[in-house]
């Protein structure tokens, strides 16, 4: 039986998430934390995102959501839906929803746990997050961080479980 999906995101007090393809603060706790969670397991994101970062992640199985049916890079599994991404998902393998914006949005109803990365700013941006419902959600740990001399804002590493079993889970 496969677990839920996990989805990893980062998102301003004002719902930012990203600018001009980027992520628009640093915070390089949270990018050891992503890495930390992520490491070993699938990371599924949209194409852009897998763009703007550059090559494959390394250490972990990179599926890359794209309607393209020849789009192909060394490294990356290309998906053509989240079914097709469930089944290139071993059956003990966790996978990260890691981005952006439409891909989060795609797979809320598959996911059953946010790490969520508060930044305690309203940052400028010309990307959101949308859908994500917080009342579906249990806030079971929260570790706060102030903005110091590496990380421009404070900010908040927060677990969230679903209130709700999956209406559908995961083929």
């Amino acid at each position: 039986m496969k677990a839920g999906w996990t989805a990893l995101v980062a998102v301003a007090d004002n719902g930012v998430i990203g600018r001009d393809n980027q992520l628009p603060w640093r915070l390089p706790e949270d990018l050891r934390r992503f890495r930390s969670l992520t490491i070993g397991h699938s990371v599924l994101m949209g194409r852009r995102t897998f763009e703007s970062l550059g090559r494959p992640l390394p250490g972990r199985r990179n599926l890359v959501l794209t309607r393209d049916p020849l789009w192909s890079v060394p490294g990356a599994v290309p998906v053509h839906s989240l079914a097709e991404a469930s089944a290139a998902t071993g059956p003990d393998d966790r996978l990260f929803v890691i981005g952006g914006a439409g891909v989060y949005a795609l797979c809320w109803e598959w996911v059953t746990r946010i790490e969520l990365t508060e930044v305690h700013a309203a940052i400028p941006g010309d990307t959101m997050l949308r859908g994500l419902d917080r009342s579906d959600w249990l806030e079971v740990a929260r570790e706060r961080h102030p903005a110091d001399e590496r990380h421009g804002y404070p900010f908040s590493f927060v677990t969230l479980l679903r209130r709700e079993p999956l209406a559908v889970p995961p083929v």
